[in-house]
């Protein structure tokens, strides 16, 4: 009589168990039944012994039951088995097609440009020549002030504004350290000018 709460808290933590085996081996609501049974058994063993261990288990079923199943249900994915049943959500640039403007783009991550407006946040900025709308990390940016590219996603630039002495020429960088594409150099038309004629 005694040890029913010790039995009732044994039962619970089993029917714990058994709904997060439900969550990793789908048994067409085997485990999920033995589960319940379990839990309402111990629960009834808590009440046996007395109320307020009947009150505990109940308390620990209702903190535990969403605890196991949430835990259960962030590792599986996780795990070899359930990489194999539950499709994750493709990133952007998994479903986005391909945009050669958009990778071009994304090589001027990091390269130093300079505000071509106001920037409160948005505005536009010239880098190479080329003037590209972007946005402000937050910070307001006067035109002229070098700014920093910090991502590009989408459509969207980001820059920071930084110091006039942080900004290097870049027209005194090495041209084998940017991209063909910044340089403005087609290196295969003048060959096809040549086969086509």
């Amino acid at each position: 009589m005694e040890y029913y709460w010790l039995y009732g808290v044994l039962l619970l933590f089993a029917g714990l168990g058994l709904a997060a085996l439900e969550v990793f081996f789908p048994s067409g609501g085997v485990l999920g039944f033995l589960s319940f049974a379990s839990m309402v058994g111990g629960i009834t063993l808590g009440f046996m012994h007395s109320a307020t261990a009947g009150v505990l288990i109940i308390s620990m079923a209702i903190v535990g039951l969403p605890i196991t199943l949430v835990t259960a249900l962030t590792v599986l994915p996780k795990t070899r088995f359930g990489k194999r049943f539950i499709l994750l959500q493709p990133s952007s640039d998994e479903v986005l097609p391909e945009d050669p403007q958009l990778e071009a783009r994304k090589q001027l991550v990091g390269r130093i440009g300079y505000a071509k407006s106001k920037m409160l946040p948005a505005g536009a900025i010239t880098i190479d020549g080329q003037t590209i709308d972007a946005v402000s990390d937050g910070f307001a940016v006067e035109p002229g002030q070098p700014v920093r590219v910090l991502e590009v996603t989408g459509n969207r630039m980001v820059v920071t504004p930084i110091e006039p002495e942080e900004a290097v020429d870049q027209s005194q960088e090495s041209l084998l350290d940017r991209p063909i594409e910044s340089v403005g150099l087609e290196p295969f038309d003048e060959e096809d000018e040549n086969t086509s004629s």
